[in-house]
């Protein structure tokens, strides 16, 4: 009887092509590869999701990582190493890096110095030496997940760093432009250099290092404070001001000041886009921009107090993404996360994308701890996710922070894994994005009692970022994406036989380029 194996070769003979067959010597199976033009298989395997699923990792006052100052370099290495290998296994695809707390740097810079967090002496480097964002970004890259670099803008000095402060710190080579406020050493936002040196921080970064993303916090203006007697103490900027004044500004001064952070924030945005336009740019303000929107929500008013005019921001399209911190429970009407995800959805008219944030680090450290308002339930992130995901226009969720997963707070991480988390999920692409569309790969797939394994390539040097492979087991499809840099992946054969493989590439923008899909027969 003639083979579907001699049929292939007697119409490749016939055309004059070479059909690629490939055949594994982990089992005696025929691989036939989607050459022409024909379907394998009667269905098409889904799309994987679309889905933003990050966490922050803070290193100010060592929240997630390092542990603890000090650490030898290879310490460091190892626990950043877990916290990564934990976001692969929750089917994370990115990470947001902290990698500028307070005018300082957890990278090699000639801006400003090392970081204490690191070695517990600020300007003194990780000892023996590694570059910690160069490192970071090989490893989550390694892992097929993106990494963000976090920067506080205008945070000078926190009040828990220890040892003093190095000569090239911003305490002492920009002292016009610091002032003190509280406990805290603040940039003052309307002074020009304060901008200037924010920005160059960020071009040096995205100019030097291969990172994925640029993102800000909630913290702009400092959150305000009250003397010993109660009352508001004024932000130290009356000298800033009246230069502004004495150079022709008109406007008020709150009006000056949010003024100042929106120039901030645009010129930031535009001096990313002009060094890498595919680098993605995103802020995670305060959940509520101003108390009454939408109607009955009230709070905290950032724009009145931080000066930050976050609606404007996402109005004026000048961000990739957008991560308002709603870190309230679902059922807490007057801070309903649902409400503000859709005001904030409303308010999105450039179509940009709208990841929210979750105070993840709020679910309690496991059931034994009563649940309250601050020791949450690990079902209400889940009810959180849920309600992202049923809300148009936002695609995903960002933890804070990344060691509430790690703990496993309340099961959590657990949780997530086997419901929400169960499938992977790709960074959605941004609006507009651009680069070619991966070429269509060339795969061979075979099988043995133990496993499944599917190889595949593109044609030429080109490497993508990523790979979507599936296997069809019985009449169901399940989906892996495995890093751009490997060349196969191996899966289990226990349960349903698999019959179908299908693998795609994804560029680094996120654009998916065809399937080859390739049949498993057996003899």
């Amino acid at each position: 009887m003639k083979t579907l194996l001699d049929s292939l070769r007697d119409s490749a003979r016939s055309s004059g092509l070479l059909v690629l067959v490939g055949w594994l010597a982990i089992s005696p199976v025929v691989l036939l590869q989607e050459v022409f033009g024909q379907q394998p298989g009667d269905d098409s395997p889904p799309a994987v999701q679309r889905e933003f699923r990050a966490a922050w990792i803070a290193t100010v006052a060592n929240i997630d990582w390092p542990s603890r100052p000090g650490l030898a370099g290879q310490q460091q290495q190892q626990e950043l190493i877990a916290l990564l290998d934990c976001a692969v296994e929750l089917r994370l695809n990115a990470v947001i890096l902290q990698v500028r707390p307070a005018a300082d740097a957890l990278y090699a810079s000639k801006l400003e110095p090392w970081s204490a967090y690191l070695s517990g002496t600020m300007g003194k480097p990780p000892a023996p030496y590694y570059d910690p964002l160069e490192f970071a970004v090989r490893e989550a890259h390694r892992r097929g997940i993106e990494l963000h670099a976090w920067f506080n803008p205008y945070r000078v000095q926190h009040p828990d760093a220890k040892g003093g402060v190095a000569p090239n710190h911003a305490s002492r080579t920009m002292p016009d432009v610091v002032k003190q406020y509280g406990k805290y050493l603040w940039f003052d936002p309307g002074e020009p250099a304060s901008i200037d040196r924010f920005l160059a921080v960020v071009a040096d970064v995205v100019a030097r290092y291969d990172v994925d993303g640029v993102h800000l916090d909630d913290y702009f203006y400092p959150y305000p404070i009250n003397d010993d007697a109660g009352k508001p103490v004024p932000f130290p900027d009356d000298g800033s001001y009246e230069r502004a004044v004495a150079a022709g500004e008109t406007l008020e001064r709150d009006d000056w000041r949010r003024q100042n952070v929106d120039r901030l924030v645009e010129r930031m945005y535009r001096e990313v886009k002009r060094l890498r336009p595919e680098v993605k740019v995103g802020i995670s303000p305060f959940g509520i921009w101003r108390p009454g929107n939408p109607p009955g929500i009230t709070g905290f008013d950032q724009y009145a107090s931080l000066y930050a005019d976050a609606r404007k921001w996402l109005r004026e399209g000048w961000v990739d993404y957008f991560t308002p911190q709603l870190y309230w429970p679902i059922d807490k009407q007057q801070q309903s996360y649902p409400k503000l995800l859709a005001w904030w959805a409303e308010e999105n008219v450039h179509g940009r994308e709208l990841w929210p944030g979750n105070y993840t680090s709020r679910v309690r450290t496991s059931a034994s701890v009563p649940a309250d308002d601050q020791h949450w339930e690990a079902t209400e992130i889940l009810r959180q996710i849920e309600a992202t995901r049923a809300q148009p226009g936002a695609r995903g969720n960002v933890h804070f922070s990344m060691k509430a997963l790690a703990k496993d707070y309340d099961g959590l991480a657990a949780k997530l894994r086997e419901n929400l988390y169960a499938k992977p999920a790709l960074v959605p692409p941004l609006p507009g994005a651009e680069g070619p569309i991966p070429a269509t790969p060339q795969a061979t797939a075979g099988a043995s009692r133990d496993a499944v394994t599917v190889r595949f390539d593109l044609p030429g040097a080109s490497r993508p970022w990523l790979w979507v492979v599936q296997l069809k087991r019985g009449d169901r499809w399940e989906a892996a994406v495995v890093p751009g840099h490997e060349r196969r992946y191996t899966a289990s054969a226990a349960g349903p036989r698999v019959v179908e493989a299908s693998v795609s590439a994804v560029s680094r923008t996120g654009l998916e380029g065809p399937a080859t899909r390739v049949l498993l027969q057996r003899d």
